[in-house]
């Protein structure tokens, strides 16, 4: 059975320069990053699938694919809810983890929307992130009767008001949610159209990268021609 020693490694064995300068272009800490690809890390991922308590121990390490790749493997409905606040916390300057690994964990968790207002509330830019797409990971995954539209309604009337004056990486995961809403949850269509139409286009330093912000009338008009409004996931991992 493969070891944290042996998986660490591995993943310094399969980092690159360019991976390096890649993920540092995306504001990842260079001494936090190998430069593994992340193709190159769902290989890994599959010798230690199910290892719990491996993915525990590589988040731990700070090591930006090592944290990504614990987020491939772990079950976050095994994780407390201590777990997943550490999980958020640890993030920081890491938006490929704020983003994807702490809202993919937090999403199969039975507290995931009582964490996700708790993180939204945070005034720590990361944590806010990773609430905002913990709850978009909800819409995406969720039946729309199992949905507090209210509260719902509520949030998007929240980032109309404040997108203007949110965090950078809040900002774009707010413009992310909006989107959700629109693509996910029909009942509210209307609503996360208005609400697009208000925000309109979402300003977000992307660091030096060709990345650009979705406009939100734009991707949900495209999930309405394509006839994919409504089609839930089974997951938001990817």
């Amino acid at each position: 059975m493969p070891t944290l020693t042996s998986v660490m490694a591995e993943l310094k064995k399969k980092g690159t320069e360019k991976g390096r300068i890649m993920y540092s272009r995306y504001g990842m800490p260079p001494g936090r990053i190998l430069g593994v690809s992340i193709a190159d890390l769902k290989i890994i991922a599959k010798t230690i699938k199910g290892q719990q308590t491996r993915a525990y121990e590589l988040y731990e390490t700070g090591i930006m694919e090592a944290m990504y790749l614990a987020g491939m493997v772990a079950d976050g409905a095994q994780m407390t809810r201590k777990q997943l606040d550490d999980w958020a916390a640890g993030a920081a300057s890491m938006p490929m983890i704020s983003e994807y690994t702490v809202p993919w964990v937090a999403v199969e968790n039975p507290q995931a929307r009582y964490l996700a207002m708790k993180w939204i509330k945070s005034k720590q830019e990361h944590v806010a992130s990773s609430g905002w797409c913990t709850y978009a990971g909800l819409l995406a995954t969720q039946a729309d009767d199992a949905l507090d539209l209210g509260e719902i309604e509520s949030l998007l009337g929240a980032v109309v008001r404040g997108i203007g004056g949110a965090q950078n990486r809040v900002r774009y995961t707010m413009n992310g949610f909006v989107i959700a809403v629109g693509a996910y949850v029909h009942p509210l269509l209307k609503q996360a159209k208005a609400a697009a139409r208000q925000i309109g286009v979402v300003s977000v330093n992307m660091g030096e990268t060709a990345c650009k912000v979705p406009l939100a009338t734009a991707d949900i008009e495209k999930a309405e021609k394509t006839g994919k409004l409504g089609h839930k996931r089974k997951t938001i991992r990817c």
